[in-house]
Order: structure tokens, then sequence, then C-alpha cells
């Protein structure tokens, strides 16, 4: 529990510049499934996902069985929220 209970306030007090791996486009996953040649259908899971990025650039190639799953609740929400309408378009696992 202790675990979940960090990354829950690092989530709920950080902005995204002050997470040291946050990237605004995660340019090297996106170009390594491309190369990859993944159909757009393939599912794909962002262990550990949190609130990055990785899909929303996923959704704007056009990929559409995409899952996001992390410890932090307050994780996936900021991300939910994000990425509003299309938070619906994403399966999210606590």
């Amino acid at each position: 529990m202790q675990q979940k209970q960090h990354w829950e306030k690092v989530f709920e007090t950080k902005a995204d510049s002050e997470k040291s791996w946050f990237q605004p486009y995660p340019e090297t996953s996106v170009q390594f499934i491309k190369e990859l040649n993944i159909p757009k259908d393939a599912a794909i899971i962002d262990v550990g996902g949190g609130d990055s990025y990785l899909a929303d650039a996923l959704l704007q190639e056009g990929y559409n069985n995409i899952t996001v799953l992390d410890i932090s609740v307050k994780a996936l929400q900021n991300a939910q929220k994000r990425l509003g309408k299309n938070a619906e378009k994403i399966k999210w696992v606590e």
C-alpha cells in the first residue's frame, strides 16, 4: 500500500514538468511502434502508463485498441481529464 500512496501523491502534487520522465510527445515509443508495423487494431497496453502522453499519441496515429495500466488512480484520472471525450476510446486499468 505504501507504493500506491507514494504514486498517488506524486500525481496529485507534481506538474508534468516536475516529473523526471515527462515527455510532451513520446517520440521513441511511437517510432518503435510504427517501425514494427503494428496493425492499428492491435491490442497495445501501456504498463505503468500513468498520465503519459503515449495514449494520446497513439490515438492521433489511428490506433484503436489501447489500454493504460497504472497503480495510481490519480494518474489515470489526470490522463482521462486531459483527453476529454477521447478518453472513452481507451481502456483504463488501476
